[in-house]
């Protein structure tokens, strides 16, 4: 076996979660018309990273997370947790899960519902009464303690539901939209509480679609668009320098200097913000286009590659490369086809 192959089986071996081939087909309408909510997803997440199932509202996010939990059974593929069948009960105790919506029973207050989850989780009593206080204060509700849950705000009926996802501290926590509804304040609250979790050598993986949150969380991810898998792997390789594009940031440009930035060779544009002149060349056009700009007197503030977006995968501006050739190596990040 190559070096390659021995570190692809030893990633597969090492995984927390695997996913191949999943299929998940529902039936609809009076006619019962076909619908493939998600095909062909496959992903592995590795032990102690945050991973990343990225996409517009309707690509299959939901849905795949539901089948990995046995909510609902794949029409085709396989789903592996920690090596073994996602039903198994001794898995399932490793598992924390946070749905979009949590439902909780508006008249408990936030110390009563996590005590019932804790003994659904079979935790003992001295368990619970040691973990519910303290999950509380993590997730900011010690304000509310005393307040019936149904009085709650979006933003705190979240937070409610992260507290029951870990309870029981468990290995792999599966989260769906953890930052919807939250403020500024709160998302950044849950991110350090998230960012905590994977110090401890916790394994996550989340849906999102705010942009920011997944750049500044995620490890790896895969990105789903209409069901299927359009890129995988590195945020740092998924949004590496878009080819050909670099932005030349100038200051005290005058007019005469503008006109000729705009007409040289490379340029390929050229537009104003509300004290500099940014410049977009082709990168071999850089050097000449910086020495023009300090000839011309103008100061340079920033010369920045410009980077892919995930906004770009998720409204298919970006053009993923086909499924054919080689398998990517192990680590590698990987851009697979649209279409099957």
């Amino acid at each position: 076996m190559t070096r390659e192959g021995e570190a692809a089986a030893e990633t597969v071996a090492d995984a927390v979660l695997r996913v191949e081939r999943l299929v998940k087909t529902y039936r609809v309408g009076f006619w019962r018309r076909k619908v493939e909510a998600v095909r062909d997803v496959s992903f592995t997440v590795r032990p102690g990273e945050i991973f990343g199932l990225l996409g517009p509202n309707g690509a299959g996010k939901t849905t795949t997370i539901k089948t990995l939990l046995g909510l609902c059974f794949p029409t085709a593929g396989s789903v592996r947790i920690f090596g073994g069948d996602p039903a198994d009960p001794s898995v399932r105790r490793r598992l924390g899960y946070m749905p979009e919506n949590p439902y909780v029973y508006g008249y408990l207050r936030a110390a009563e519902f996590l005590d019932l989850c804790g003994r659904l989780f079979g935790m003992r009593a001295a368990e619970r009464a040691k973990a519910i206080p303290e999950m509380i204060e993590r997730v900011g509700l010690g304000h509310a303690e005393d307040r019936p849950i149904g009085k709650f705000s979006k933003g705190m009926m979240q937070r409610v539901g992260l507290a029951q996802t870990l309870m029981h501290d468990p290995d792999l926590l599966i989260l769906d939209e953890p930052m919807s509804g939250l403020d500024p304040v709160g998302r950044k609250e849950i991110r350090d509480l998230l960012l905590a979790q994977k110090k401890a050598g916790k394994t996550l993986v989340f849906t999102s679609h705010i942009l920011s949150d997944v750049e500044m969380l995620c490890d790896r991810a895969v990105i789903l668009r209409r069901g299927e898998v359009v890129a995988e792997g590195a945020l740092s390789a998924l949004l590496g320098s878009a080819e050909g594009r670099t932005e030349i940031e100038l200051a005290g440009a005058s007019a005469e200097l503008r006109g000729r930035l705009a007409e040289r060779e490379g340029s390929r544009a050229v537009h104003e913000g509300s004290a500099s002149l940014f410049v977009d060349v082709a990168p071999e056009a850089v050097d000449a286009t910086l020495r023009q700009a300090l000839d011309g007197g103008a100061r340079v503030v920033a010369v920045r590659p410009e980077r892919r977006s995930l906004e770009s995968f998720f409204t298919g501006e970006e053009t993923p490369a086909g499924r054919g050739g080689d398998a990517p190596k192990a680590g590698a990040s990987k851009v697979r086809g649209a279409t099957r």
